[in-house]
């Protein structure tokens, strides 16, 4: 069973004074805005957050319906633009194993796997011993989903009130606090050099080619930061 001591120690992360709370809520402001300009009831939208969760893949789902793809098209988006929460999972899962903890609670809580919640659990896994991580991280990945949908409810109820510019406003925030938590969290070169190369890149590349900028940027300005990294450790 889960340990309920550490599950709401890890939901109560998500109100700190640098928790993701307010950015995720305005970003999914715009997401239950855009669920019910498509046609989803209240209930299809909360699902939809729920199922599909990461920010993203809610994005290219509820595009890639307004623009009538198939169901197959849209899983195979959704799935494709989600992968990228793989090297995530590789970095953090080895820090929660522990032998005594069952299957079902890693198979379960990969689920929860965003940056959201991941930079909370890499910012406060040490302070929690390695049995429980698991039930703490369970705990965090509760608290934003539960943040993701009371941010879809308001935003369906709401969505009269919003136009364009504010939808795209709100979806815009999560972003840049995910990149303010990187800078501070960065504790190495790469990491620092990363997110530099990336934020320098990105607008470049975005005038030669604005479907691929944020794909080649990162490939681009990952590896020099990892190159550079890798030169100065030697």
């Amino acid at each position: 069973m889960i340990k309920k001591n550490f599950f709401f120690k890890g939901y109560r992360s998500i109100f700190t004074h640098d928790s993701p709370a307010i950015a995720l809520t305005c970003c999914f402001i715009a997401i239950g805005a855009l669920f019910k300009n498509l046609g989803f009831n209240i209930q299809e939208s909360i699902f939809s957050t729920v199922l599909t969760y990461a920010l993203p893949g809610s994005l290219v789902m509820a595009e890639s319906m307004l623009i009538g793809a198939s169901l197959l098209n849209i899983f195979l988006g959704v799935w494709i633009v989600n992968a990228r929460l793989y090297p995530m999972a590789v970095s953090l899962f080895p820090l929660m194993m522990h032998k005594s903890q069952p299957k079902w609670k890693y198979y379960f809580s990969c689920h929860f796997i965003a940056i959201s919640a991941w930079l909370i659990m890499k910012s406060n896994y040490k302070n929690i011993p390695k049995k429980h991580r698991i039930d703490y991280w369970i705990g965090i990945g509760s608290a934003t989903v539960s943040v993701s949908v009371i941010g879809t409810f308001l935003g369906f109820s709401f969505s009269e009130h919003l136009n364009k510019d504010m939808m795209l406003g709100l979806a815009i925030l999560n972003p840049v606090y995910f990149l303010c938590m990187m800078i501070g969290a960065s504790k190495t070169i790469p990491v620092t050099l990363s997110v530099l190369f990336g934020t320098i890149l990105g607008p470049i590349i975005y005038l030669l080619s604005p479907e691929w900028s944020i794909l080649i940027a990162g490939i681009i300005g990952g590896t020099l930061a990892y190159l550079v990294g890798e030169h100065s450790v030697s």
